[in-house]
């Protein structure tokens, strides 16, 4: 193996960089073409395709073509390719079976776990780079560690750390495996953890190079720990699409410290895409939240239980199903809104179904999406374009809201928050302010629902008892299919 990887003592190494540089050039091409591609679901999937073979590239040409340049001038490969390759295989199968086998609703779990494995990558790529750097500049007798690698090493290691352990304290939560744990005093902590960390960085720049002291760069990969556990524990779980985007952000950002540390173009590309788009997605996802930026970090918003404000009547009313039918089958404009519950129920498919029927009624219906239902960006978004809903029936929250005097029904599909009329008038609720789907503006509202509990915010909605609406209880996807074989028979 040794002889494959070492190059000759007088090899002309200009060759190789060029090739590395250029398919390092060709990758990040491909990073952004890919991405272009995934603002829209009907070009998702190539794009997908499209990044993943710019990763697959600078991978490979990284492993035939980089070059180590050694004290006495010649270079040498990469060693321990059998390794490399090996865990290349190893994950790729992991990955490729964990991918098939996870359902969508668990979607968001897995996109939590995949970017905490990220986080932590990039942290120990500072780990093991740290004492490196430290021993070379303590050869070189300089008095501080005040320099672009050390920098680029040390918000790694941050950032890496608090995206690893906050993305797996997101995935528990979101699993249902960890509870909140809310107290006014976790702002004040995790405000404190943050500037510990920050004050942190500081000292170890200016601190003389000791070799061998490596206390310092594992004291601040656990406090960036610690402060990514602080971050997400006090978080809600209505809010999590917003902590997903942002720790997302985060592990990019931590990609492109190790794409400056090994001026890996390649690496500083992609990790400078994820980094940017996330943190605009999270942007937006704040502004649809009615959260700002900086509560996000400091944990300090999400899933109160504040009161709301109370309406005169609190009866519902219900619908059978044939009320339902009836009134389905002679509107002109129907509004599905989805949600979380939906997809639990497994029932986009038969949405679609929906769909097609009352299109050969002349009926219109499309589906009003918001930016944060389900517990994911774009959840709504992949779960019904993977019952071939057509993508120009999906509206955007602002487009609906515009037609909803001029809806007939809006069916409510197992969503909660994201149509709670309480975002409007009730300044004491905690999503007060929330841009909401304003189903109780349409002419009549169905409501499908298990029961009447609570949402993932746990508050009431007082949709439930407006004169407009009507309940239809029972499971979404059982209750689908009820009601399709209702209006077929009109």
């Amino acid at each position: 193996m040794e002889t494959i990887v070492t190059l000759t003592k007088n090899f002309d190494y200009s060759g190789y960089i060029s090739i590395l540089e250029i398919s390092y050039l060709l990758a990040s091409v491909l990073f952004i073409l890919g991405l272009k591609k995934l603002g829209h679901p009907e070009t998702a999937r190539s794009g997908n395709l499209w990044a993943a073979t710019g990763m697959g590239l600078a991978i490979l040409f990284t492993i035939l073509f980089h070059k180590t340049r050694l004290d006495d001038g010649t270079f040498e490969g990469i060693h321990n390719i059998g390794w490399i390759v090996s865990a290349l295989i190893i994950g790729s199968i992991i990955g490729w079976f964990a991918a098939k086998k996870v359902k969508m609703t668990a979607m968001p779990q897995m996109v939590s776990l995949f970017n905490g494995m990220g986080g932590a990558c990039a942290a120990l790529i500072s780990l093991m780079e740290f004492p490196k750097m430290q021993n070379h500049l303590a050869g070189q007798q300089v008095t501080t560690m005040l320099n672009g690698e050390a920098l680029a090493i040390l918000l790694g290691l941050t950032i890496g750390g608090v995206s690893f352990a906050g993305s797996m304290i997101a995935f528990g939560k979101l699993d249902e495996r960890i509870g909140d744990f809310k107290s006014p005093v976790l702002r004040y902590i995790n405000l404190s953890f943050l500037f510990i960390l920050l004050a942190f960085v500081l000292f170890i720049m200016f601190k003389t190079p000791v070799s061998g002291e490596n206390w310092m760069i594992y004291t601040l990969a656990g406090l960036a720990l610690i402060y990514g556990v602080t971050f997400v524990m006090p978080i809600g779980g209505a809010d999590m699409p917003v902590v997903i985007s942002l720790l997302n952000s985060f592990t990019g950002v931590a990609a492109a410290m190790g794409g400056f540390l090994y001026s890996n173009q390649a690496m500083l590309t992609g990790g400078i895409l994820v980094g940017s788009s996330g943190t605009i997605l999270t942007i937006l996802m704040c502004k649809a939240m009615n959260r700002s930026l900086l509560n996000v970090i400091i944990g300090n918003f999400g899933g109160s239980a504040a009161g709301s404000a109370e309406i005169g009547d609190k009866t519902v009313k219900e619908i059978s199903l044939s009320d339902a039918a009836a009134l389905l089958s002679y509107s002109q404009k129907v509004l599905v809104v989805p949600g979380y519950g939906l997809a639990v129920a497994q029932a986009q498919h038969l949405c679609h179904e929906l769909e097609n029927l009352l299109a050969s009624k002349g009926v219109e219906l499309k589906y009003g999406i918001h930016p944060v239902a389900g517990r994911m960006p774009g959840h709504m978004n992949v779960l019904l374009a993977e019952a071939d809903v057509s993508y120009d029936k999906l509206q955007e929250m602002e487009d609906a809201n515009n037609e909803m005097n001029n809806t007939d029904v809006v069916i409510v599909v197992g969503a909660n928050d994201v149509v709670n009329p309480a975002a409007e008038d009730d300044p004491g609720s905690p999503i007060y302010g929330m841009p909401v789907i304003k189903a109780w503006e349409a002419k009549n509202t169905i409501i499908m629902k298990r029961s009447m509990a609570k949402g993932y915010a746990a508050i009431e909605n007082n949709l439930f008892f407006l004169p407009k609406s009507r309940m239809l209880f029972g499971d979404a996807k059982a209750t689908l299919q009820k009601l399709i074989s209702e209006i077929k028979n009109f």
